[in-house]
């Protein structure tokens, strides 16, 4: 087994979309580190899911709901969870474009 230590995914939302953040690779295992949800813009309400095998949202997927996150203000989420292959991540900005997301953890092949 390798283990690489790394930036998994990084982006900036769109307003009000379900985005992927991260999609585990086939023959993957994942360990999610921490997430950093940074906003530069107004204040606005966040969510993270983890979506089983890509499956299709739904309220049991959801780790953060309607999370209050204030302009110039920063969510770390240390998390220590274990994901496997087709796994995703999915984030969420309502209203805004102005969350940046980074997720930080170890793919182990």
């Amino acid at each position: 087994m390798a283990n690489a230590y790394k930036v998994l995914g990084q982006l900036v939302s769109g307003a009000a979309t379900l985005e992927t953040l991260y999609t585990v690779p086939a023959a993957t295992s994942v360990v999610i580190s921490s997430l950093v949800a940074m906003n530069k813009g107004v204040s606005t309400l966040i969510r993270v899911a983890v979506r089983p095998a890509g499956a299709g949202i739904n309220d049991k997927h959801y780790l953060i709901y309607d999370t209050t996150l204030n302009a110039n203000e920063s969510l770390i989420l240390t998390l220590g969870i274990t994901i496997a292959a087709t796994d995703v991540i999915s984030v969420y900005a309502l209203g805004a474009a102005s969350v940046s997301w980074n997720l930080f953890g170890t793919e182990i092949t």
